[in-house]
């Protein structure tokens, strides 16, 4: 059928579709496809243990345009479909590198050395990542999901207001907490918890965005996409909890490993209502092990959840003394607050921080919108 050539010898591939990859025997037929032979050349060096170091780095927002080809390789193979690879060999090294079309991407580095295997994946991951540098009034936010390739974490740099420039948004009790939640620092964490409560729109995501600004200098916040698949499987769990470290940049430009990550999961009503036991399984279970539990030993990890249940719809064991570094509700302004706010007027009512952004905006929330006529609906519907 063909003929690859690999590193100075000849593979002939058999007449009947097959061949010989080191020790390990292998067969094409016509369900197989150019990506088949070209993750088989990709690990030939490393199954005949001529480069026995292998080093493997999901890629995250990889631009189209990017050269994913190191200094002093070549390109041996390419291809371009639902997603493009690029098989690349060097002196002593092999690099194979996928892109699919979300921007994501994977590299697989074989080489002689392991030095050698992490320069060639460090050179490809510096080369993809946000292209905008973080500015002072933005933050870098890791935002995790399950995808058909497993766990993945994708990083964007967000939006993110200082606090004093956001503190009177909120009520004065849950400003004064607040305020002392953005000042905390990684010597006073005592719970693993934060848990925000509250009516849709008091500001809640906002106050999360501000506290991962003012904990930047020690903690990474990441938010998880899809929290209800994160803590129904154990593996998706332990892969982002256990098997994964990152780096944390500091000051001085050098980096330090094993910081305090912030997990935020929003809107997780149905997980840690009262009767959340028995209607989410193990999912409850998992998630006060990781707080208060031995899932969370020797790992420095908190976790945020927003609800808009009210406090004692919660299930106990979410708000008992200890397991909480902070426990805020995040209601409406009072009137006089919302007088204040807007600036002029009087506001007789409490209101919500969405209320108030409409109203200053020229809506009326308290608006009542026209009936919409009733229409006749076909059997059909």
């Amino acid at each position: 059928m063909g003929i690859i050539e690999r590193r100075g010898e000849i593979m002939n591939l058999l007449q009947g579709g097959g061949g010989v990859l080191g020790n390990m025997h292998f067969t094409l037929d016509g369900s197989d496809d150019p990506s088949n032979v070209l993750n088989l050349m990709a690990l030939d060096a490393y199954v005949t243990g001529a480069q026995p170091h292998a080093v493997v780095r999901a890629l995250d927002m990889v631009a189209d345009d990017v050269d994913l080809i190191p200094e002093g390789g070549s390109l041996i193979r390419s291809i371009s479909g639902i997603s493009f690879l690029q098989l690349v060999t060097g002196e002593g090294w092999t690099l194979r590198t996928q892109r699919w079309r979300d921007g994501t991407g994977q590299a697989v580095v074989t080489a002689e050395t392991r030095e050698r295997a992490e320069e060639v994946a460090a050179y490809v991951t510096d080369r993809t990542g946000p292209v905008e540098e973080p500015g002072e009034d933005k933050v870098d936010m890791g935002f995790w999901y399950r995808s058909a390739r497993g766990p993945f974490r994708s990083t964007r740099s967000i939006s993110a207001p200082r606090w004093p420039e956001i503190e009177r948004n909120y009520s004065a009790g849950a400003g004064s907490a607040l305020g002392k939640l953005m000042a905390t620092q990684s010597s006073d964490v005592t719970g693993r918890l934060v848990l925000l409560h509250g009516p849709p729109g008091t500001g809640k995501t906002t106050a999360l965005r501000a506290l991962a600004r003012e904990w930047a200098p020690w903690c990474q916040v990441d938010t998880v996409l899809d929290p209800e698949a994160f803590f129904a499987d154990p593996s998706y769990l332990m892969e982002v909890i256990i098997g994964s470290e990152m780096d944390l940049a500091l000051d001085d430009g050098e980096t330090r490993r094993g910081h305090w990550r912030l997990m935020v999961l929003e809107d997780c009503d149905e997980l840690i209502r009262g009767e959340a036991k028995e209607a989410s399984g193990q999912s409850l279970a998992r998630l006060l092990n990781l707080t208060d539990g031995l899932l969370g030993q020797g790992r420095e990890i908190m976790v945020a959840i927003t609800t808009n249940e009210r406090l004692d719809r919660l299930h106990p064991a979410v708000v008992r003394p200890g397991r909480c570094l902070a426990q805020i509700e995040v209601g409406a302004l009072s009137p006089l607050e919302s007088a204040d706010w807007l600036g002029a007027g009087t506001v007789r009512e409490p209101m919500t921080l969405a209320e108030l952004y409409a109203q200053r905006g020229g809506t009326d929330p308290t608006r009542t919108e026209t009936a919409i006529p009733h229409q006749q609906v076909g059997q059909y519907l």
